[in-house]
């Protein structure tokens, strides 16, 4: 009993806050006569926050109706936020998420589908305008609950230097990946690794199963089929790196090679002395692009050696799907019951692009570094001025439109599916002794009583 009035206490503490947040910012700036506010959450902080709000001073200055307020809501809590102010009656106008949560939120209702803001003719429209890739993201039985905004590919990034000091280029197969990784590793004599020419991370095997030729869920039949061959051929094939340079070995250097917020990308160089850092190939995406050539025009001032980097898609085996891999990205969603749904809608367009905006879009990928969800947007001038400039990041982008770019299911009980596989992954690589096809058959019993549960079926 305690600790249930303590989880409510907590509940109606941050049902508070939010409403002081809401009667803080609705003190200032003032909204200008005769225009309807629009309250924003989105999650952006640092320099990407700079860009959203010049976004939001953009569409404010483009029309005379609506008046957007961006509200920043860093931290992990972003739903139970959301559902404290739409059941409070509260909630905010537009959201902006990254997390797989789309079906979970609009099976409980709480969303609103883009097919009530928008005409019969915008949505014939906008399914054709969307890459493939943008359209899945945010899809759910049978209707779109959400509008992408900005896409998140992975590709191979490979120290093209090092790389021809052994003589080898960017992987076109498999087979050359695992070349690469045989050829350029060094280990001591300890056993230790030292560079890595790859190694695969357990939370990829979203991408390297469907690279491999693998679904991870029936849409037709609602079956979860993670337990496939090509699933499982993926997994056995990064198991073998860890009986190649032992289980502990590669969950020991691996770390160094991860992309949490202040860590230095694992191509980039440790010392001054040497160009080349941890790792020749690393799959990630495509906002290190910057890191790489901020780094290298630092180099360059010092007279430091400077390396080349390269972007390749992600190489398959035989009979596998090229320009290949799992895709997420930052999407909008209304919640059900907000003021302005129609004025959100209006922000969505303006930012994404759609209805004739490309112009301002294409301005705001290039300021804030990200990939648009329409190729007219890529189409644009300033963006195509910005890509010859960028040509990693260019390699990215030209896998935005590919058919085989699949982000997880978009299914109630998203979030438990993709920490499954995700610990089945790594259990699998940390213990390479045990067989990987009932580490997948039992993930799949999991993941469908999950789901189950989710639905009512049980």
């Amino acid at each position: 009993m305690a600790a249930r009035i303590g989880v409510i206490a907590l509940l109606l503490l941050a049902a508070g806050a939010i409403g002081a947040s809401y009667v803080f910012l609705k003190s200032e700036p003032p909204i200008p006569p005769g225009r309807e506010e629009v309250v924003f959450w989105h999650f952006w902080g640092g320099a990407d926050r700079d860009v959203v709000e010049g976004v939001v001073r953009r569409f404010n200055k483009s029309q005379d109706r609506y008046f957007v307020r961006a509200v920043a809501m860093p931290g992990n809590n972003l739903d139970v936020k959301l559902f404290l102010s739409v059941s409070g009656g509260d909630p905010p106008d537009l959201v902006n998420q990254d997390d797989p949560i789309v079906a979970d939120w609009a099976a409980r209702g709480a969303l609103t589908p883009i097919d009530e803001l928008a005409s019969p003719e915008e949505m014939e429209q906008l399914h054709a305008w969307l890459f493939p890739a943008a359209r899945r993201l945010t899809e759910y039985d049978g209707r779109m609950y959400g509008l992408c905004n900005g896409l998140d590919i992975r590709a191979l990034y490979y120290n093209r230097t090092l790389l021809q000091e052994y003589g080898l280029g960017p992987p076109q197969t498999l087979a050359e990946l695992d070349q690469i990784a045989a050829k350029v590793s060094e280990v001591d004599d300890r056993g230790r690794i030292v560079r890595a020419g790859y190694l695969p991370n357990p939370d990829r095997l979203w991408a390297w199963g469907v690279v491999f030729g693998g679904e991870f869920h029936d849409a037709s039949t609602g079956r979860v089929t993670v337990d496939n061959p090509p699933i499982e051929n993926a997994l056995q094939w990064m198991v073998g790196y860890s009986r190649r340079f032992g289980a502990s070995e590669v969950a020991n250097f691996r770390p160094g090679g991860q992309t949490l917020p202040g860590k230095t990308f694992a191509l980039l160089p440790l010392t001054e002395s040497s160009p080349h850092g941890p790792y020749a190939a690393i799959m990630d995406g495509q906002w290190h692009v910057r890191e790489l050539t901020e780094s290298q025009t630092a180099r360059r001032e010092k007279g430091l050696p400077v390396a080349e980097y390269g972007v390749c898609p992600l190489p398959p085996p035989p009979g596998g799907r090229r320009r290949a891999g799992w895709v997420n990205g930052n999407f909008f969603l209304v919640p059900r019951g907000a003021d302005q749904p129609e004025g959100a809608w209006e922000f969505m367009k303006f930012w994404s692009g759609f209805g004739g905006q490309e112009f301002a879009a294409a301005k705001t990928c290039v300021d804030g570094g990200w990939i648009p969800v329409s190729q007219q947007v890529v189409d644009q001038p300033a963006f195509q001025t910005y890509l010859t400039a960028q040509p990693l990041f260019a390699e990215f982008v030209a896998l935005a439109g590919s058919e085989n770019q699949l982000p997880i299911p978009v299914i109630p009980g998203a979030p438990f599916f993709k920490d499954e596989m995700n610990n089945t992954a790594s259990h699998a690589m940390l213990y390479p002794a045990e067989p990987v096809a009932p580490q997948l058959e039992a993930a799949a019993r999991r993941i469908e009583a999950h789901l189950a549960r989710q639905n009512g079926e049980e």
